[in-house]
């Protein structure tokens, strides 16, 4: 475990250590999906579902929304983007997956297999996260 530990905390720093401070922030969603948003009476899009939201680099909410929207995804993207942000949140999101669905398997819930589950696909997508 001491390895898996030390391998991924490597990769962690490769991936940040390119990474430049920013001076502004956007407003991210945090977990902006398809059920996280209606459309007004004028046909505009309106988020809901609000408490995760914050300020901070645009780049996780794209790592979020390539991972639920999949191929659709790419209707989605916007330009300047940036690549190593892109790899270093794809990671973070990653061992994010490991650790909130233990938590939950952790308990009574009665999807706890399936959370489970989802935790050992993280995990082994992180392991093999390339630097």
């Amino acid at each position: 475990m001491t390895g898996a530990r030390d391998g991924l905390e490597q990769v962690l720093h490769s991936l940040a250590d390119p990474i430049e401070p920013r001076a502004a922030a956007a407003l991210v969603h945090g977990e902006l999906g398809p059920d996280h948003v209606l459309l007004d009476h004028r046909g505009e899009p309106v988020m809901i579902d609000i408490e995760g939201a914050m300020y901070f680099d645009v780049e996780v909410e794209h790592v979020w929304m390539r991972m639920r929207f999949g191929e659709h995804y790419a209707k989605l993207r916007r330009s300047g983007l940036d690549e190593d942000r892109l790899r270093f949140y794809q990671l973070c999101m990653h061992l994010d997956l490991v650790a909130g669905p233990l938590r939950i398997a952790d308990t009574s819930h009665p999807e706890r297999d399936w959370f489970r589950s989802l935790a050992e696909h993280h995990l082994q997508r992180a392991l093999k996260f390339p630097a």
